[in-house]
């Protein structure tokens, strides 16, 4: 993975983060609207896209949206100066693989952009996950429970792999923390609670179990 697309119309901060990714060994281009964006995002000749959500003309959410609508997987890390949960939280439901709020420091962009390269270097291993009667297709990315097909959110998708990867493995919160969102929330957030019992209304209350003070486990 050395493609990147930076979707950035502040010409400032797109030279830093061009200069630093090309010093890196990574070959960029610039869109300076959403437009431009989303047309480069759908060519499939980028590897990263790391997208402003305050864009002229197609903001980033609805780049974002449109991309995964169109079921492109280019992973998407989003670099803005927003900085609400409420907006954190809509960017992530909506298929991005990392936020980060500005200002922010080149060296961890950096290392951002390097453990997306080793995620996407690891290919899955199968495209089928099951336990019991429950299913997750990871080409779909859609659950299936007893035979019932259900749709699942980027979150909710996320979190389901990682416990059907996992199966009779008590997962505590912070490792879902990690895995699923990436970086720390608020250490009294309760998102991860919340997606569980997401999961439990879609797939039936019994498919997760609740291990008191320790964490959450797939029987």
């Amino acid at each position: 993975m050395n493609r990147i697309l930076i979707a950035e119309d502040e010409e400032r901060i797109a030279s830093f983060v061009q200069k630093g990714l090309r010093a890196n060994g990574f070959t960029t281009v610039v869109a300076e609207d959403g437009d431009m964006a989303l047309h480069h995002a759908l060519t499939g000749a980028f590897d990263l896209m790391l997208l402003d959500i305050g864009l002229p003309g197609r903001d980033g959410f609805t780049v974002l949206r449109e991309l995964r609508e169109a079921r492109v997987t280019l992973p998407v890390i989003v670099l803005t100066a927003r900085d609400s949960i409420r907006d954190t939280v809509a960017g992530l439901e909506g298929g991005a693989d990392d936020w980060m709020t500005k200002p922010f420091r080149f060296e961890e962009l950096l290392a951002r952009v390097r453990l997306r390269q080793r995620t996407a270097g690891r290919a899955p291993e199968v495209t089928l996950l099951r336990s019991g009667s429950l299913a997750l297709d990871l080409r779909t990315r859609r659950a299936r429970a007893d035979e019932r097909t259900v749709d699942l959110t980027a979150r909710e998708f996320v979190l389901l792999e990682m416990f059907l990867r996992h199966p009779g493995q008590v997962l505590s919160r912070e490792q879902i923390l990690s895995h699923v969102w990436g970086y720390d929330f608020d250490p009294g957030s309760n998102i991860v609670d919340v997606y569980v019992r997401a999961l439990r209304r879609k797939l039936g209350a019994e498919r997760l179990e609740t291990v008191r003070g320790m964490g959450y486990r797939l029987p």
